[in-house]
């Protein structure tokens, strides 16, 4: 009895064991990786020299350089602002990187884990240099692929060696990673409601002028004003059109005294809150370049701050609501009856005679 009972506890043992693992928190907690040494030791200070980003990722390259104390620029577009958030993300991830666990130091497996020559063809890997002043490295590596996991309590990892290394590690840190320059800067130009637009006033080049005055009421909406008696309109294009600055974003920039080409006209947009801003059009080509001025208090000066000195392309159906044309909000003509086929040994148009 005595070696049966014995059994049976030590089964039930087992059970509940079992059940403990089955219904208890899941998810095992992180490890700890507070004792794992940075990969670049006391980089927080040395940073304050950083003057130059590099990324390089297969037949893509950016270069970020900085103009000021709180200002980074890509010199490949005529020194256009960078998102401060974006460098600022990515150097705090290099001073926060933990060196975890060693992986393969043999050169003929680092392509396993992306960790191969970046500039070979073909290869996965990227490269990231932080230079000071005088071209000096301040912090470098080549970086592989990331390690996915689906807990959601553990930190992100990616394999890393130095450049001048075939050891290889994993590494406890985010890195953001972007050798798009497009992806650098912030596409913004301006997000304001439509209900905020009261008048649109346009003159195009070689046209007659165009006004656009919103209607009374909480539902008024922009109606042309000038010529006094305008076409069948497409309600569509009106409220584009009045959509003009919500999420307006640029695909490119230029500096003002590069952008080139004829004249398009302006448009002086007047809003609520003693806002007004005029835009200016030229065309080079296939390229349409509009520059953006505002008149008024406080949010004029913020949005000149931005825009001062800057050209900026857009999408095309964004052209046609800032630069607005007559032609651009008629409603199409409807397309004419196709003439029935003629019958053979008749004339086009001609009937058959009727049947007796």
């Amino acid at each position: 009895m005595k070696r049966r009972s014995l059994l049976l506890l030590g089964g039930s043992a087992v059970v509940v064991a079992g059940a403990a693992i089955l219904v208890g928190p899941g998810t095992p907690p992180a490890p700890d990786t507070g004792n794992a040494p940075l990969m670049f030791q006391a980089l927080a200070q040395k940073l304050a020299e950083a003057r130059r980003i590099e990324v390089k990722q297969g037949d893509k390259h950016v270069v970020v350089t900085r103009r000021d104390a709180e200002t980074w620029v890509l010199p490949e577009q005529d020194d256009y602002p960078v998102r401060a958030d974006k460098v600022r993300e990515l150097l705090v991830g290099l001073t926060e990187l933990r060196l975890t666990e060693p992986r393969t130091s043999d050169a003929a497996m680092l392509e396993r884990l992306g960790l191969d020559d970046p500039a070979k063809p073909g290869s996965t890997a990227s490269m990231l240099r932080v230079l000071d002043g005088a071209d000096k490295p301040i912090a470098e590596l080549v970086v592989g692929r990331r390690r996915m996991r689906t807990q959601g309590n553990v930190p992100e990892t990616v394999y890393v060696r130095r450049p001048d290394e075939t050891q290889s590690w994993l590494a406890e840190g985010r890195l953001p990673l972007d050798a798009d320059p497009q992806l650098w800067i912030d596409r913004d130009i301006a997000n304001i409601a439509r209900e905020r637009i009261l008048k649109v006033e346009t003159n195009r080049t070689g046209e007659a002028p165009l006004v656009l005055t919103r209607t009374e009421g909480p539902e008024g909406r922009l109606a042309v004003t000038t010529p006094a008696e305008p076409p069948p309109l497409e309600e569509a294009s009106l409220d584009e059109l009045g959509r003009a600055f919500e999420f307006l974003t640029l695909t490119t920039a230029r500096k003002e005294a590069t952008a080139a080409g004829q004249p398009l006209g302006t448009t002086r947009f007047s809003l609520t809150d003693n806002l007004a801003i005029t835009v200016t059009g030229q065309q080079d080509g296939d390229t349409v370049w509009l520059r953006f001025a505002a008149a008024g208090d406080d949010e004029a000066a913020r949005l000149n701050a931005r825009w001062r000195g800057w050209a900026y392309q857009v999408g095309a159906w964004k052209v046609k609501a800032l630069l607005p044309r007559l032609d651009d909000l008629k409603k199409a003509e409807p397309a004419a009856a196709a003439a029935p086929p003629a019958l053979p040994g008749l004339p086009p148009g001609a009937a058959p005679a009727p049947a007796r």
